[in-house]
């Protein structure tokens, strides 16, 4: 018999910027749907109103744009089980609560939140485990009658059966919970909002959904959805339990697991910095799973067609942002180069860039590019590569000054301004010739030669190719700044 078409789904909560574990997250399903030639289904989990924004919404959506990822189902998109936002399948909810009520899966739970406390706490005193203990499971119509006069409003409570839960994690193996560990458990607030424990594997279910890929944060949770799906399968409403496999967490600064709160984990500030999609998703693909042993470097279509959820290693990955920068800087240099340009502009533009917009020209930066290419990890930093040819003098770094400009420097200027004023400047090796011509007569080798000359006329000690830069930036520029460092050392 053959198996059932690959149906994953995503499913955030839109309260917050997205970050990077929810992207991993993504990834993995999108690329276990495409491996397999199935469909992902983009799911908005967003009935917590309190927390829920529709700022993050979008913010979501654009996110997922950008990163390239593609759904079958969701927003935007439509598909035969929609609507896909929680928040309008409320109606849906409330039935299959009642019908769990009227089967005998749930219950009502009158226990107030000190009653509760109590116990628990009488529980752990005396060793044993501490989660509900079934106090509402029996109720007498007289104890019901009791409560409802008192105004106690009850939640609603999945039954859990008796049993021990073995399942094969995808990613772990097999799992077992004991009845003793998996205490029955609330699905309908006392309001009668449905909480995330039903409306979860209720929309999985309707949804048909063949594998569940999640964080590790989940694990716990999964022998009470496999419960659950069993009784939705007894009702009708589910037709089989997924397969579940639970993602390693990414772990942050001091081995802690990276969270919402963490600067480094906004996928926002990514994006900001000018990571570039594949780079990151690259980056993202090795917290756990990798192409091979000796290759961090591919595309995602190469990450695609190997992508086995198997493959996953379950220990915890931590987030190397040095890495996630060199690998992003393959990929920038793997770029078209027409391609590259392009990707650069938004750095090149007001309100990022720090020239005024008539002072950029187009034709240096066309010229400037492939030599800025090989030198970036992520494409904001293109802005202090190139700014000192659309400035109408360079910044000076007081550090980088300090260190290029020692004693006899002016003497060096003076001989580097004669070679260079007959030079060719058609050509960056006569440039070359001029300050190598320059350095030898004051006993110096190029690059001790070239370091006042590039702090002269860019600011900065460090940058782009010297005598390329003299070239783009040009004759009348360039002498100009050699002179205004030799009046600045002199003054």
């Amino acid at each position: 018999m053959a198996s059932a078409p690959v149906r994953v789904r995503f499913c955030p909560s839109p309260t917050g910027n997205p970050h990077v574990g929810l992207v991993r997250t993504a990834l993995f399903n999108w690329a276990f749907a495409r491996h397999h030639q199935g469909t992902l289904v983009f799911r908005i989990e967003d009935t917590d109103a309190a927390r829920d924004s529709e700022e993050s919404y979008q913010q979501l959506l654009d996110s997922m744009r950008w990163l390239g990822f593609d759904w079958q189902e969701g927003p935007e998109v439509g598909g035969p089980h929609a609507p896909y936002r929680q928040s309008q399948r409320m109606d849906l909810y409330k039935e299959v609560a009642d019908k769990l009520l009227d089967a005998g899966h749930a219950y009502r739970c009158y226990c107030t939140t000190t009653e509760l406390e109590e116990r628990r706490e009488a529980a752990r005193a005396a060793g044993k485990p501490s989660g509900y203990d079934g106090h509402c499971r029996e109720l007498s119509a007289e104890q019901v009658a009791q409560y409802e006069a008192e105004g106690r409003e009850p939640i609603v409570r999945f039954r859990m059966p008796d049993e021990t839960i073995t399942f094969t994690d995808l990613v772990r193996g097999e799992i077992t919970y004991t009845p003793e560990n998996v205490p029955d458990y609330g699905i309908v607030r006392a309001n009668g909002a449905p909480l995330y424990t039903l409306v979860n594997p209720v929309d999985d279910a309707l949804m048909e959904i063949t594998h569940v890929l999640r964080g590790e944060d989940l694990l716990s949770s999964t022998p009470r959805q496999i419960a659950l799906y069993r009784a939705l399968i007894e009702l009708g409403i589910a037709k089989e339990i997924p397969a579940f496999g639970h993602l390693p967490y990414v772990m942050g600064e001091g081995n802690k697991k990276l969270s919402k709160r963490d600067p480094q984990s906004s996928l926002n500030l990514y994006r900001e910095r000018g990571f570039l999609p594949e780079g990151l998703l690259n980056y993202l693909s090795l917290l756990g799973w990798s192409l091979s042993a000796d290759r961090d470097v591919f595309s995602i279509e190469e990450m695609v067609a190997a992508f086995d959820v198997a493959d996953v290693n379950p220990n915890p990955a931590r987030f190397d942002l040095k890495k996630a920068e060199a690998i992003n800087a393959d990929h920038i240099r793997m770029l078209d180069v027409k391609d590259f340009t392009e990707r650069c502009r938004p750095w090149l533009q007001q309100p990022v860039a720090p020239w005024a917009p008539e002072d950029f020209d187009e034709t240096k930066w066309q010229t400037i590019a492939p030599h800025a290419q090989s030198r970036l990890k992520v494409l904001a930093e293109i802005t202090d590569n190139v700014d000192f040819l659309f400035l109408p003098e360079p910044v000076f770094d007081e550090a980088s000054w300090t260190k290029a400009m020692k004693e006899g420097s002016d003497a060096l200027l003076r001989t580097a301004r004669e070679k260079l004023d007959a030079a060719d400047w058609s050509s960056p090796e006569s440039l070359k010739e001029a300050v190598l011509a320059a350095g030898e007569a004051h006993g110096l080798k190029l690059g001790k030669a070239q370091a006042p000359v590039r702090v002269a006329v860019t600011g900065r000690t460090v940058g782009l190719p010297l005598f390329e830069s003299l070239q783009i930036l040009g004759k009348e520029k360039s002498l100009a700044r050699v002179d205004a460092a030799l009046a600045k050392l002199t003054a």
